[in-house]
């Protein structure tokens, strides 16, 4: 198993600890990084889009002039595409984006994402982050002690004086631990892990 230095706010080491291979020492594939990634933001997709069709539109049935004699072109109902104020031909309608991607692989890609910032040296693991009230400046205090600025931070559990402190910094983003994603892994040059919710990702990812 390898080893990974565990710091205190400070930045200081205070010791070692092992975390597993067959999480941390995967062979990276992008491939499967792009599905997992691609369906990730497909499901985030809102699909919301939405214009009424002629048979949707409110308007009278009723024929608009006479359909010989006028002179003017025949016309039907004033739903017509055709007419300002009548249905949209052929328009967006409400539509799910999502697309499966197998649980084993959700996993693997995961895994491949941790892989890639431990071995570029962009993993890092404090002990513990704790605020006695809610300051984003100290909490800019303990990024300033590792200096990163573009990182991603998984707890362990919620913490409202953490989470409030950090929300209103630049390129900083808190994450549970069971919220762990690929995603948000690969938007952040750094990955700062407080050691508990480390125990809880090899855990979840060994099964």
């Amino acid at each position: 198993m390898a080893l990974i230095d565990v710091h205190n706010i400070k930045g200081e080491k205070i010791h070692e600890r092992t975390i597993k291979d067959e999480i941390f020492n995967v062979s990276v594939r992008e491939d499967i990084i792009h599905q997992v990634v691609r369906g990730q933001l497909a499901s985030s997709r809102s699909g919301s889009a939405s214009t009424k069709n002629r048979s949707k539109v409110k308007a009278s049935s009723k024929k608009l002039w006479r359909q010989k004699g006028t002179g003017r072109a025949r016309v039907g109902a004033a739903s017509s595409p055709i007419r300002r104020g009548g249905g949209v031909a052929f328009g967006p309608v409400p539509r799910d984006y999502s697309f499966k991607v197998n649980k084993k692989v959700r996993k693997a890609a995961l895994r491949m994402a941790l892989a890639d910032k431990f071995k570029t040296r962009q993993l890092f693991v404090v002990d513990n982050i704790h605020l006695e009230e809610i300051s984003t400046g100290k909490f800019f205090d303990v990024l300033k002690n590792f200096d990163l600025d573009n990182v991603l931070i998984v707890t362990e559990k919620e913490d409202e004086n953490l989470e409030k402190s950090s929300r209103n910094i630049k390129k900083v983003k808190l994450l549970r631990a069971e919220g762990l994603n690929v995603y948000d892994i690969l938007r952040h040059e750094y990955l700062l892990f407080i050691e508990g919710a480390l125990g809880i990702v090899e855990e979840a990812l060994a099964r």
